[in-house]
């Protein structure tokens, strides 16, 4: 039982993660620019800013359901916050990979990414949530460490919409 409803959260999260942030590649745009919105949606076409389509509805959904499932699954406050940073690093990865493989960068592929992203993230999420379940039915590891490192990360991206640095992954194209 604790399997079907952990799968069923799953799907639900890829599906929440996927329609959130495809609506949040235009919710800057929608909200006339506003930096509020800014900082939790692309403010741009780079690469660094379109790793927020997947952080952030990630994360909302995240809470939710770590929270919800909490008794059922105690294992997946720990695997949560390592499918998010997995998910989120997916995309720049494979971005580069095969913009640097094809010479330039080309809009459908870019859309796949962030749909594989996103289901690589909550595939992690699901399997190391079921293996630590089975490892280790008293499961008690603090999740602190990964949820600082998804702390950490959402700073560094509210910190860098406002004061990007002139490194690659900030600017527009690959």
């Amino acid at each position: 039982m604790k399997h079907k409803k952990l799968l069923s959260c799953i799907i639900a999260g890829i599906l929440f993660t996927s329609i959130v942030g495809t609506l949040a590649h235009f919710a800057y745009q929608w909200s006339n620019e506003n930096p509020l919105v800014g900082l939790f949606t692309p403010v741009s076409e780079s690469t660094w800013e379109h790793m927020k389509l997947l952080f952030f509805p990630m994360l909302l959904f995240g809470a939710l359901a770590c929270r919800r499932l909490r008794e059922e699954c105690p294992c997946l406050a720990y695997a949560y916050p390592l499918g998010i940073l997995a998910g989120t690093f997916a995309i720049p990865v494979l971005f580069y990979t095969y913009s640097g493989i094809l010479g330039k960068a080309y809009t459908p592929i870019d859309i796949l990414i962030f749909y594989i992203s996103v289901i690589l993230a909550f595939v992690i999420v699901y399997r190391i949530t079921i293996r630590c379940q089975e490892m280790n039915p008293n499961f008690k590891k603090s999740p602190f460490m990964p949820w600082l490192l998804v702390g950490t990360l959402a700073a560094c991206f509210m910190a860098f919409t406002a004061f990007t640095p002139a490194l690659g992954i900030f600017q527009v194209g690959p």
